[in-house]
């Protein structure tokens, strides 16, 4: 049985990707929240690096588009019905989604590690839709209340944050640690904002645009450098280091730059396989790893938010609707653009 305050519409407009840099806009049916489920009128999403890398080549590694899929999988919006077994007095809550559905039964599940579910459905990942539309589902543990001080738009790009809350336990970022991070996108900038709530001292960020590199100053990084002009091997080595550029030469080069007992986290999406400087990283004991989507990060997203550790709403550079949503996806071509959003209205 489904509970709502207000008759829900049967159908809804979506942004559906019917090819590779095709988009068509849709009438879908508003879905029923089942058992434990809740059904979220969606507020603001956030564009993300795979939804354009799906966008403009159809798929990421062995995830291939291969029916219509609505794409975007960051987040918020307010509870609009409830199903069996959730407390009808969530009906209108403002939420942040977890865009995840782990079996909750399988041994990476029951480890704690429901990030590695192999029977994971996640959001805009073939062939789970996503939320470029006015309605989702979500497990009712997955939709995070939110203080009414928190835009729209900052709830959404929890998602986002929860990647750099990830990133940051991996390299186990403690105050007085000093961190490199390889590029000043959207993940860059994050992550020096995450890196500098949980207490870095030091944070340099390198990028090869000089617009980027202003924008990581403005939000959290230390120091800034031109990887074409610095040799970034030559820097007072770090603890830790995380590459959000998937590039090999950035790779490698922030591992060398890594000292004793250090930390690599790779976040970028780039080549499947690439040289390492292994002898580096055995002498000195360096810990390399990647981070993939995250586990319980969203208390910690919402207090840092909450408390103006992060500032998430100043990242915000566009705005589109639903009809939009393919200049949405292309506006990462604009390099003083940072984050965008789709309101789906």
């Amino acid at each position: 049985m489904t509970t709502s305050v207000e008759p829900t519409p049967a159908t809804m407009r979506a942004s559906v990707m019917t090819g590779v840099r095709t988009l068509e806009i849709e009438d879908r049916p508003v879905p029923a929240p089942g058992p434990h489920q809740v059904l979220v009128e969606v507020a603001a999403v956030g564009v993300c690096g795979s939804d354009v890398h799906y966008y403009r080549h159809g798929r990421i590694g062995d995830f291939v588009v291969d029916a219509p899929m609505i794409l975007g999988h960051e987040l918020s919006g307010r509870i609009a019905a409830v199903g069996d077994g959730v407390d009808a007095g969530r009906i209108g809550q403002r939420v942040a989604v977890e865009p995840q559905h782990p079996c909750r039964r399988c041994k990476q599940c029951t480890a704690g590690r429901y990030n590695l579910c192999p029977d994971m459905e996640f959001y805009a990942t073939p062939p789970i839709d996503g939320a470029f539309c006015r309605y989702v589902l979500t497990d009712d543990d997955m939709a995070h209340p939110v203080p009414d001080s928190m835009s729209d738009d900052a709830a959404a790009l929890l998602e986002p944050l929860s990647v750099a809350i990830a990133t940051m336990r991996k390299a186990h970022v403690v105050p007085g640690t000093s961190i490199l991070i390889a590029g000043a996108g959207p993940i860059g900038v994050i992550c020096a904002q995450a890196a500098r709530a949980f207490g870095a001292s030091r944070i340099v960020v390198t990028d090869l645009l000089a617009s980027r590199r202003e924008k990581a100053l403005q939000f959290g990084a230390t120091e800034v450098l031109d990887p074409a002009a610095v040799d970034v091997t030559a820097i007072e080595p770090v603890d830790a280091f995380v590459d959000a550029t998937g590039v090999p030469v950035a790779v490698v080069s922030g591992i060398k730059a890594v000292g004793p007992a250090g930390h690599v986290v790779l976040v970028g999406m780039g080549a499947d396989e690439y040289a390492l400087p292994v002898s580096h990283i055995a002498n000195n004991e360096i810990t390399v790893t990647g981070v993939f989507r995250y586990t319980d990060t969203w208390p910690a997203a919402i207090h840092l938010v909450a408390s103006g550790a992060v500032d998430l709403d100043g990242m915000v550079t566009g705005r589109y609707d639903l009809e939009h949503v393919g200049e949405a996806l292309d506006s990462d071509t604009d390099p003083e653009s940072l984050k965008s959003i789709v309101v789906p209205s």
